[in-house]
C-alpha cells in the first residue's frame, strides 16, 4: 500500500514548510498540486501531477497507486480544501498549515472562533445576503471571479453598509498587502486574485425573526391583502419542517413572505419562488432585497418553470389558478426523501381536491383550520376582527412507500 501524505503549505512556498516535510517531499515518488504550488518546486526528480478540474480520476489513480505520494494544498486542506473530499475517499495522513482566514484573523488581532465562516471560491455567491445577515464578525473566501470589490457590488445590492471590510492579500508573502475599506470604497478597488475578506459589523442593522407584521411587506397597491397572513405563515413554515440547508419552492409567492420567512430558517439552503401576477412580482423583488434575502425568482404559472428547479425538501402552495392537478404532480413526483409539501386552502372545494389529490399520489395528509382574530381597539374598548379561515394542509409520505 502506497504512503499518500496530503501537506498544507503557505504562499511562501518552501519557507512555510517544517525540515521533515521538506524531506517527505524530496523522498516521494509523485508530487501533486496545483501549477502554483508545483512551481515552488521545479528541482523535484519525481512524476509531477497538476490538479485540474475534478478530482475523480485523481481518486481513481490514487486508489491503486503503489509509490509514495505527497499531495500540495493551500493552508489547511480540511477548511474548504481539498482534504475533506480526498479524505472521505482514499486513506491519507494530513499535515496542515496556517489556513489563509487564520492568518487574516492575525493581521487584524481579533479572536476568530465566533466568526462565520463561508466560501465563495469556485461556488455561486447565490444566497450570502441570508446566509451572513445579522453576523458580527464573518469570514470569506473568494476567488478571481467573486473577487472583494463583486463581494462589496452584491451587499450593497441588499443595503448591507453596516459592515467594514478588511481584505488580506498574498498572505505570508513578500507581496502581502493589507487593507480596510468601506464598502463603498471597496467595490471600486482592485486587489491581487489570492485575498480573503474579513466582514466585521460597525452599525446596528433592521433584524426580523419569524413572524414579520404583514404591513413591513411592500403590498399590491390600492388593493391590499392579498399576502400569506404573519399567523397563517407562522404556521404553514412550521408544517414545513425546514432544516439548515433545505431546498425550498414557494408556489404563487405574490409578496414573497413565506419565501422570505423560510429563507430566515434554511439560511444554508436555497429558496426557489414563482409568481405569475407581473405587479406582485415587482413587489417580490423589493421585499427579498428590504429582507436581505437572495431567492432565486421565476415569473411564470406553475408548473411551468418547475423544471428549472432542483428537487425540493419543502413546498409551500400559496395558489394554484386553477392547475393544482398539473402542480401536485411536478411536486409529489420531486419531493425529496422526508420532505413535506404545505398547500394552503380558503375553500371547502379546494381543500376537498387538494385531499383527493394527495391521496392519489399516495401521500400521507394532516390538516389544520386557522381561525385567527386579531384585536382592534374601539373607542377605550376592544375587540376582535376575524380573518378568514384557512386549511393548512400538510402531506407527506411516509418513507419506503
Amino acid at each position: 500500500m502506497a504512503s499518500i501524505k496530503m501537506i498544507g503549505i503557505g504562499d511562501e512556498g518552501k519557507l512555510s514548510l517544517l525540515p521533515m516535510y521538506e524531506k517527505w517531499i524530496d523522498e516521494s515518488e509523485i508530487l501533486i498540486g496545483g501549477k502554483r504550488h508545483l512551481s515552488f518546486f521545479p528541482e523535484y526528480q519525481g512524476e509531477k501531477i497538476v490538479i485540474e478540474g475534478g478530482l475523480s480520476s485523481l481518486v481513481d489513480r490514487l486508489r491503486t497507486e503503489t509509490k509514495n505520494v505527497v499531495i500540495l494544498a493551500s493552508g489547511d486542506p480540511l477548511f474548504f480544501g481539498i482534504g475533506g473530499y480526498l479524505s472521505s475517499k482514499i486513506r491519507l495522513a494530513i499535515y496542515p498549515y496556517l489556513s489563509s482566514v487564520q492568518l487574516a484573523f492575525a493581521k487584524v488581532g481579533e479572536r476568530w472562533q465566533d466568526a462565520y465562516f463561508t466560501s465563495v471560491h469556485g461556488r455561486s455567491m447565490k444566497g450570502l445576503a441570508q446566509r451572513i445577515d445579522g453576523k458580527e464578525k464573518v469570514a470569506i473566501l473568494t476567488d478571481m471571479e467573486n473577487s472583494p470589490n463583486k463581494i462589496a457590488q452584491y451587499l450593497l445590492s441588499f443595503g448591507m453598509t453596516e459592515y467594514q471590510a478588511f481584505v488580506g492579500e498574498n498572505l505570508g508573502n513578500e507581496n502581502e498587502r493589507c487593507r480596510w475599506f468601506r464598502l463603498d470604497e471597496m467595490k471600486d478597488a482592485e486587489f491581487s486574485p489570492l485575498n480573503v475578506v474579513i466582514l466585521k459589523k460597525i452599525e446596528k442593522n433592521p433584524s426580523w425573526s419569524i413572524g414579520i407584521e404583514d404591513e413591513e411587506f411592500i403590498q399590491r397597491k390600492p388593493e391590499k391583502g392579498l399576502i400569506t397572513k404573519k399567523e397563517i405563515r407562522t404556521l404553514s413554515i412550521s408544517a414545513m419542517r425546514l432544516k439548515e440547508d433545505s431546498v425550498v419552492w414557494d408556489i404563487g409567492t405574490c409578496t414573497g413572505s413565506v419565501a422570505i420567512e423560510a429563507a430566515k430558517l434554511a439560511r444554508e439552503g436555497q429558496v426557489f419562488a414563482i409568481e405569475k401576477n407581473e405587479g406582485d412580482l415587482e413587489n417580490c423583488k423589493q421585499n427579498l432585497v428590504k429582507f436581505r434575502v437572495d431567492a432565486t425568482l421565476v415569473h411564470g404559472k406553475a408548473p411551468e418553470g418547475l423544471d428549472t428547479f432542483p428537487d425540493p425538501d419543502a413546498v409551500f402552495i400559496g395558489g394554484t389558478a386553477g392547475g393544482m392537478e398539473e402542480i401536485l404532480d411536478s411536486c409529489c413526483n420531486r419531493l425529496n426523501a422526508g420532505g413535506r409539501i404545505v398547500l394552503n386552502a380558503v375553500t371547502i372545494e379546494n381543500l376537498s381536491e387538494a385531499m383527493s389529490a394527495f391521496k392519489e399520489r399516495g401521500f400521507h395528509t394532516k390538516i389544520t383550520l386557522a381561525q385567527i382574530s386579531r384585536s382592534k381597539p374601539i373607542l377605550n374598548l376592544t375587540r376582535f376582527d376575524a380573518l378568514n379561515p384557512i386549511y393548512i394542509i400538510e402531506a407527506w409520505r411516509q418513507e419506503g412507500e
